[in-house]
């Protein structure tokens, strides 16, 4: 069994903070529909930073952290404003969500089109493949 299991963590932070999703389409007209006024931040990573706990991934300990973040107009996180929101109840998967921001890459949030700063809430799950789902533990 590898430690290193990232995947579960991967595809939930990646949910997260979906792609660039296409624009919706006008089946009548055809024409693209406007720009939204606010788009949020995407994850931009090709695989999460996020690294399972090996003694609590052994365990099957799943939580799930809730990061609190800013981002500049570049997508760059300002790790001086990175604070814990809601507690895994896991001291070591708090740790682990909170050592994986500085290797987080966002694409910027957009007003109007125009890349902005901003802060928002970014969830890391820890999910074991074997695990009880969503805060449990077997």
């Amino acid at each position: 069994m590898r430690h290193d299991l990232p995947v579960i963590v991967a595809a939930t932070l990646l949910a997260a903070c979906a792609a660039d999703q296409p624009r919706s389409v006008d089946t009548e007209t055809g024409s693209a529909a406007p720009t939204p006024a606010f788009e949020p931040p995407v994850v931009i990573n090709a695989e999460t930073p996020v690294r399972y706990p090996p003694d609590l991934y052994e365990l099957k300990t799943e939580g799930t952290v809730v990061l609190r973040l800013y981002i500049d107009e570049h997508g760059v996180v300002l790790p001086d404003s990175t604070r814990i929101a809601e507690r895994s109840g896991h001291p070591a998967l708090d740790s682990a969500a909170l050592g994986a921001v500085a290797a987080m890459r966002f694409a910027p949030a957009r007003r109007n089109g125009t890349p902005v700063a901003t802060g928002f809430l970014q969830p890391v799950h820890f999910r074991h493949p074997e695990g009880a789902g969503p805060g449990g533990q077997l």
